[in-house]
């Protein structure tokens, strides 16, 4: 398993995740969000896992001005501006090779070998 673990450092659900994979002894690799956020490549591979970007925005997120903004603006822009405003990223989001999950979802992460 090559598992990636994209969270906020205040997420309380992206630490329940570390510890899941800690406690199984699974390797993984956390990247902060508002330090580094995701490459296009990583965005939309984790987009074609959990079925478009839809699914990857917070709705209570802290920025509501970046929430309207996405919600309005052509559909071409709406992923670049999700790039880059990372914090409005559901988190944590856990990837695996071409699979990936939104929130913390461990009843789907016990299947992944």
């Amino acid at each position: 398993m090559n598992i990636q673990i994209f969270g906020k450092a205040k997420c309380f659900d992206t630490k329940k995740a570390e510890r899941y994979f800690k406690e199984r002894g699974t390797k993984f690799q956390l990247i902060d969000l508002k330090e580094k956020g995701m490459s296009k490549g990583e965005f939309n591979s984790v987009k074609q896992a959990v079925g478009g970007y839809e699914k990857l925005i917070d709705p209570n997120c802290k920025n509501k001005d970046i929430l309207a903004l996405i919600k309005y603006i052509s559909e071409e822009d709406k992923e670049e501006k999700i790039l880059e405003n990372p914090l409005i990223i559901l988190t944590p989001v856990v990837r695996n090779g071409k699979q990936a999950t939104v929130g913390y979802q461990p009843d789907v992460w016990k299947n992944w070998d």
